[in-house]
Protein backbone atom coordinates (compact mmCIF):
# COMPACT_ATOMS: atom_id res chain seq x y z
CA UNK A 1 0.00 0.00 0.00
CA UNK A 2 2.75 2.41 0.95
CA UNK A 3 4.58 1.57 -2.26
CA UNK A 4 1.46 2.28 -4.35
CA UNK A 5 0.98 5.68 -2.71
CA UNK A 6 4.62 6.52 -3.34
CA UNK A 7 4.24 5.55 -6.98
CA UNK A 8 1.16 7.78 -7.32
CA UNK A 9 3.06 10.79 -5.99
CA UNK A 10 6.18 10.09 -8.05
CA UNK A 11 4.10 9.96 -11.22
CA UNK A 12 2.85 13.48 -10.49
CA UNK A 13 6.29 15.08 -10.06
CA UNK A 14 7.05 15.80 -13.72
CA UNK A 15 3.48 16.87 -14.64
CA UNK A 16 3.35 19.36 -11.75
CA UNK A 17 6.84 20.64 -12.52
CA UNK A 18 5.92 21.14 -16.18
CA UNK A 19 2.80 23.08 -15.23
CA UNK A 20 4.83 25.15 -12.79
CA UNK A 21 7.16 26.13 -15.65
CA UNK A 22 4.21 27.03 -17.88
CA UNK A 23 2.67 29.32 -15.27
CA UNK A 24 5.98 30.92 -14.37
CA UNK A 25 6.61 31.72 -18.03
CA UNK A 26 3.15 33.23 -18.41
CA UNK A 27 3.53 35.30 -15.24
CA UNK A 28 6.93 36.50 -16.45
CA UNK A 29 5.54 37.36 -19.88
CA UNK A 30 2.65 39.38 -18.47
CA UNK A 31 4.63 40.93 -15.62
CA UNK A 32 7.44 42.11 -17.88
CA UNK A 33 5.05 43.08 -20.69
CA UNK A 34 6.81 40.72 -23.09
CA UNK A 35 5.38 38.74 -25.97
CA UNK A 36 6.45 35.10 -26.27
CA UNK A 37 4.29 34.42 -29.31
CA UNK A 38 7.34 34.32 -31.57
CA UNK A 39 8.58 31.30 -29.64
CA UNK A 40 5.81 29.37 -31.35
CA UNK A 41 5.83 27.57 -34.69
CA UNK A 42 5.57 29.48 -37.94
CA UNK A 43 5.13 26.80 -40.62
CA UNK A 44 7.78 26.44 -43.32
CA UNK A 45 9.81 29.48 -42.27
CA UNK A 46 13.18 29.62 -40.51
CA UNK A 47 11.85 31.90 -37.79
CA UNK A 48 9.39 29.21 -36.82
CA UNK A 49 11.86 26.33 -36.49
CA UNK A 50 12.67 26.96 -32.84
CA UNK A 51 8.97 26.73 -32.10
CA UNK A 52 9.11 22.97 -32.69
CA UNK A 53 10.84 22.80 -29.31
CA UNK A 54 9.23 25.80 -27.56
CA UNK A 55 5.60 25.98 -28.74
CA UNK A 56 4.01 24.00 -25.83
CA UNK A 57 5.55 26.46 -23.37
CA UNK A 58 3.72 29.49 -24.75
CA UNK A 59 0.02 30.35 -24.33
CA UNK A 60 -1.94 33.30 -25.63
CA UNK A 61 -3.54 34.08 -22.25
CA UNK A 62 -4.11 32.76 -18.75
CA UNK A 63 -7.50 31.55 -19.97
CA UNK A 64 -5.80 29.52 -22.68
CA UNK A 65 -3.35 28.06 -20.17
CA UNK A 66 -6.08 27.31 -17.62
CA UNK A 67 -8.10 25.44 -20.25
CA UNK A 68 -5.12 23.16 -20.87
CA UNK A 69 -4.11 22.70 -17.24
CA UNK A 70 -6.37 19.87 -16.03
CA UNK A 71 -6.19 17.73 -19.20
CA UNK A 72 -2.42 18.13 -19.33
CA UNK A 73 -2.03 17.27 -15.65
CA UNK A 74 -4.30 14.22 -15.76
CA UNK A 75 -3.05 12.76 -19.05
CA UNK A 76 0.62 13.26 -18.27
CA UNK A 77 0.10 11.73 -14.81
CA UNK A 78 -1.52 8.69 -16.45
CA UNK A 79 1.45 8.40 -18.79
CA UNK A 80 4.03 8.52 -15.99
CA UNK A 81 2.01 6.21 -13.75
CA UNK A 82 1.06 3.44 -16.16
CA UNK A 83 4.03 3.71 -18.53
CA UNK A 84 6.72 4.96 -16.16
CA UNK A 85 9.53 3.03 -17.88
CA UNK A 86 8.96 4.64 -21.28
CA UNK A 87 7.03 7.79 -20.30
CA UNK A 88 9.90 10.31 -20.81
CA UNK A 89 10.49 9.03 -24.36
CA UNK A 90 6.79 9.14 -25.22
CA UNK A 91 6.40 12.65 -23.81
CA UNK A 92 9.40 13.94 -25.76
CA UNK A 93 8.45 12.25 -29.05
CA UNK A 94 4.88 13.55 -28.93
CA UNK A 95 6.20 17.04 -28.16
CA UNK A 96 8.64 17.04 -31.07
CA UNK A 97 6.57 14.93 -33.47
CA UNK A 98 3.52 17.15 -33.13
CA UNK A 99 5.70 20.21 -33.60
CA UNK A 100 7.28 18.85 -36.78
CA UNK A 101 3.87 18.02 -38.25
CA UNK A 102 2.60 21.53 -37.48
CA UNK A 103 5.70 23.09 -39.00
CA UNK A 104 5.29 21.10 -42.22
CA UNK A 105 1.52 21.28 -42.70
CA UNK A 106 0.23 24.16 -40.57
CA UNK A 107 -1.41 27.26 -41.98
CA UNK A 108 0.50 30.53 -41.96
CA UNK A 109 0.63 32.15 -38.54
CA UNK A 110 2.07 31.48 -35.11
CA UNK A 111 1.05 28.18 -33.53
CA UNK A 112 1.40 28.10 -29.74
CA UNK A 113 0.10 26.12 -26.76
CA UNK A 114 0.24 22.64 -25.32
CA UNK A 115 -3.00 21.44 -26.91
CA UNK A 116 -1.08 19.30 -29.38
CA UNK A 117 0.68 17.62 -26.48
CA UNK A 118 -2.70 16.93 -24.86
CA UNK A 119 -4.00 15.33 -28.04
CA UNK A 120 -0.85 13.25 -28.36
CA UNK A 121 -1.10 11.95 -24.80
CA UNK A 122 -4.80 11.16 -25.15
CA UNK A 123 -4.31 9.26 -28.40
CA UNK A 124 -1.29 7.38 -27.09
CA UNK A 125 -3.09 6.29 -23.92
CA UNK A 126 -6.15 5.24 -25.88
CA UNK A 127 -4.48 3.26 -28.66
CA UNK A 128 -1.73 1.82 -26.48
CA UNK A 129 -4.32 0.27 -24.17
CA UNK A 130 -6.23 -1.21 -27.11
CA UNK A 131 -3.11 -2.59 -28.81
CA UNK A 132 -1.67 -4.15 -25.65
CA UNK A 133 -4.97 -5.88 -24.73
CA UNK A 134 -4.09 -5.54 -21.05
CA UNK A 135 -7.22 -5.11 -18.89
CA UNK A 136 -6.07 -2.13 -16.72
CA UNK A 137 -4.83 -0.28 -19.82
CA UNK A 138 -8.03 -1.04 -21.75
CA UNK A 139 -9.99 0.39 -18.81
CA UNK A 140 -7.83 3.52 -19.05
CA UNK A 141 -8.55 3.70 -22.80
CA UNK A 142 -12.29 3.65 -22.09
CA UNK A 143 -11.88 6.36 -19.45
CA UNK A 144 -9.97 8.52 -21.94
CA UNK A 145 -12.76 8.03 -24.48
CA UNK A 146 -15.39 9.03 -21.91
CA UNK A 147 -13.51 12.13 -20.73
CA UNK A 148 -11.91 13.38 -23.93
CA UNK A 149 -13.76 11.75 -26.81
CA UNK A 150 -15.07 15.14 -27.89
CA UNK A 151 -11.55 16.37 -28.58
CA UNK A 152 -11.53 14.61 -31.93
CA UNK A 153 -13.72 17.26 -33.57
CA UNK A 154 -11.11 19.99 -33.09
CA UNK A 155 -8.70 18.02 -35.27
CA UNK A 156 -10.60 19.02 -38.41
CA UNK A 157 -10.89 22.50 -39.94
CA UNK A 158 -14.64 22.09 -40.52
CA UNK A 159 -15.30 22.03 -36.77
CA UNK A 160 -12.38 23.94 -35.24
CA UNK A 161 -12.50 27.67 -34.60
CA UNK A 162 -10.58 29.93 -36.97
CA UNK A 163 -8.11 30.80 -34.20
CA UNK A 164 -7.58 27.14 -33.26
CA UNK A 165 -4.53 25.28 -34.53
CA UNK A 166 -6.28 22.12 -35.70
CA UNK A 167 -3.01 21.14 -37.41
CA UNK A 168 -1.30 21.11 -34.02
CA UNK A 169 -4.07 18.91 -32.64
CA UNK A 170 -3.85 16.49 -35.54
CA UNK A 171 -0.05 16.47 -35.41
CA UNK A 172 -0.09 15.59 -31.73
CA UNK A 173 -2.71 12.88 -32.29
CA UNK A 174 -0.68 11.29 -35.10
CA UNK A 175 2.49 11.41 -32.98
CA UNK A 176 0.60 9.73 -30.12
CA UNK A 177 -0.70 6.94 -32.37
CA UNK A 178 2.73 6.32 -33.86
CA UNK A 179 4.23 6.09 -30.37
CA UNK A 180 1.53 3.59 -29.39
CA UNK A 181 2.55 1.41 -32.35
CA UNK A 182 6.30 1.94 -32.04
CA UNK A 183 6.47 1.18 -28.31
CA UNK A 184 3.99 -1.70 -28.26
CA UNK A 185 6.68 -4.17 -27.16
CA UNK A 186 7.97 -1.86 -24.43
CA UNK A 187 6.43 -0.91 -21.11
CA UNK A 188 3.59 -2.81 -19.42
CA UNK A 189 2.50 -6.01 -21.16
CA UNK A 190 -0.49 -8.31 -20.87
CA UNK A 191 0.33 -11.28 -18.63
CA UNK A 192 0.58 -14.63 -20.40
CA UNK A 193 -2.69 -16.45 -19.53
CA UNK A 194 -0.94 -19.83 -19.84
CA UNK A 195 2.11 -18.91 -17.75
CA UNK A 196 0.67 -20.36 -14.52
CA UNK A 197 -0.28 -23.61 -16.26
CA UNK A 198 3.20 -23.93 -17.77
CA UNK A 199 4.82 -23.31 -14.39
CA UNK A 200 2.51 -25.88 -12.80
CA UNK A 201 3.40 -28.44 -15.49
CA UNK A 202 7.11 -27.76 -14.99
CA UNK A 203 6.75 -28.20 -11.22
CA UNK A 204 4.81 -31.42 -11.70
CA UNK A 205 7.47 -32.65 -14.12
CA UNK A 206 10.22 -31.87 -11.61
CA UNK A 207 8.30 -33.64 -8.83
CA UNK A 208 7.76 -36.70 -11.02
CA UNK A 209 11.45 -36.80 -11.94
CA UNK A 210 12.49 -36.54 -8.30
CA UNK A 211 9.99 -39.22 -7.28
CA UNK A 212 11.19 -41.52 -10.06
CA UNK A 213 14.80 -40.98 -9.04
CA UNK A 214 13.89 -41.72 -5.42
CA UNK A 215 12.13 -44.97 -6.40
CA UNK A 216 15.09 -46.06 -8.52
CA UNK A 217 17.44 -45.35 -5.63
CA UNK A 218 15.32 -47.43 -3.25
CA UNK A 219 15.22 -50.26 -5.79
CA UNK A 220 19.01 -50.14 -6.17
CA UNK A 221 19.50 -50.14 -2.40
CA UNK A 222 17.16 -53.13 -2.09
CA UNK A 223 19.08 -55.12 -4.73
CA UNK A 224 22.39 -54.34 -3.06
CA UNK A 225 20.98 -55.46 0.32
CA UNK A 226 19.73 -58.77 -1.13
CA UNK A 227 23.07 -59.34 -2.82
CA UNK A 228 24.89 -58.69 0.45
CA UNK A 229 22.63 -61.14 2.29
CA UNK A 230 23.23 -63.84 -0.31
CA UNK A 231 26.98 -63.40 -0.05
CA UNK A 232 26.69 -63.72 3.76
CA UNK A 233 24.81 -67.00 3.46
CA UNK A 234 27.41 -68.42 1.11
CA UNK A 235 30.18 -67.48 3.53
CA UNK A 236 28.44 -69.37 6.32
Amino acid sequence: MKRDIQRIFLAAVIPFFFLFVLYMLKILEVGMDWDFTRLGIYPMEKRGLFGIFAHPLVHSSFKHLAANTLPLLFLSWCLFYFYRGIAPYIFFLIWIGGGVFTFLFGKSGWHIGSSGLIYGLAFFLFFSGIFRKHVPLIALSLLITFLYGGLVWNMFPQFAKVTTSWEGHMGGAIAGMLCAVGFIKYGPQRPDPFADEENEEENNSVDETEEKGHDEKEKTDSIETEKSDNEGLKAE
